[in-house]
């Protein structure tokens, strides 16, 4: 008998740390083997997946900048670098037999499919994971952004985001041990605090549109599972 589940469509975007091998332009490929396994549980349970991965672990357009690189060029690194991590997961997940679709908000024909909505709609419908790569294909906009508008865009139930720390914290809980971690957060609380979860630009995006989000700790991938089916122990959701 199938679990059931909290929510049919999700978002989830994962930051490109979490690909990130022990050497340098590696790929943590015992991450990505544990994601595909939780993955493919949430596929049985019947959940349609979107997916955006970060480049981090390549190539940040932000660190570029800070090298002397122009914003637009270093931006623009920043989003090939997300098609790489898309392109090897997609072949990951092909070698797992998983269904998947990879999209480009930019032309990169004979590389990924351009995003169309409806395309991507029909992909989710017919349990394909639909991967998302090269952010919003222009410069100034983060990957959480373009994770926030495909997630609006395909009509998510829930905008997942995966990061290094349990959720939101009222500081940084690497530097102050007696931070404290928030299990539930509006929009408009988390803007007033200046809480750096995430660009002011995405959260006031999930806000006029509705759009949750959970912001949890995806280092085990195997979490996933308790999300979908409801544990609201987890991370830290921003609603209204």
């Amino acid at each position: 008998m199938k679990k059931k589940i909290k929510y049919n469509r999700i978002l989830l975007k994962i930051s490109g740390e979490f690909l990130k091998g022990t050497e340098k332009f590696s790929i943590n490929i015992l991450f990505i083997e544990k994601l595909i396994i939780q993955i493919k549980k949430l596929l049985e349970l019947g959940l349609q997946i979107g997916l955006v991965i970060g480049g981090g672990n390549l190539f940040r357009g932000s660190d570029l900048e800070k090298i002397g690189m122009r914003r637009t060029i270093s931006d623009q690194v920043g989003m090939l670098s997300t098609v790489i991590n898309g392109l090897f997961l997609y072949e990951l997940m092909y070698k797992h037999n998983i269904k998947t679709r990879i999209f480009s908000s930019s032309n990169l024909e004979g590389i990924c499919d351009r995003y169309r909505l409806d395309k991507v709609n029909q992909a989710l419908d017919n349990g394909c994971v639909v991967i998302f790569c090269f952010g919003l294909g222009i410069p100034f906009f983060t990957t959480d952004s373009a994770a926030c508008i495909y997630g609006i865009e395909i009509k998510a139930d829930i905008f997942l985001k995966g990061t290094k720390v349990n959720g939101i914290y009222s500081s940084d809980p690497l530097i102050n041990p007696l931070a404290k971690l928030y299990k539930k957060l509006t929009y408009t609380k988390v803007l007033q605090k200046k809480l750096k979860v995430m660009d002011n630009t995405s959260l006031i995006l999930a806000q006029e549109n509705k759009l949750p989000i959970i912001v949890f700790n995806m280092y085990n991938p195997a979490i996933l599972y308790d999300l979908v089916i409801g544990n609201d122990k987890i991370g830290t959701l921003i609603s209204d």
